[in-house]
């Protein structure tokens, strides 16, 4: 079993997937993470997101303000990481065009 993979994660991903609106999800990751954590992952998102568009990274570091070696890091995860950037950001996408934003 790796690092990653254990029954308290488990649990939190399980608890995760328990969220059924952006106001639950505000409130459950205020209190698990710091403003800065949230900020985080939501900016590498954003930056997988401008990374598969297209665009290079020193327009994604401009739009972000991220360094380019965490650019490099989130462009890594999409090339050879688990899938876990794409698939999210093409489910957005869908709902995105069924008009279903949550």
């Amino acid at each position: 079993m790796d690092k990653l993979h254990t029954p308290d994660v488990d649990n939190l991903f399980r608890a995760i997937l328990c969220l059924e609106s952006i106001e639950e999800c505000y409130m459950f990751f205020e209190d698990a993470c710091t403003v800065k954590e949230i900020l985080d992952v939501a900016q590498r998102l954003k930056a997988a997101k401008m990374l598969m568009n297209g665009e290079n990274y020193v327009v994604v570091s401009k739009t972000t303000g991220m360094s380019t070696a965490t650019i490099s890091r989130v462009n890594k995860c999409l090339e050879y990481g688990g899938g876990g950037y794409r698939a999210i950001l093409e489910k957005l996408e869908e709902r995105e065009k069924e008009g279903q934003k949550k």
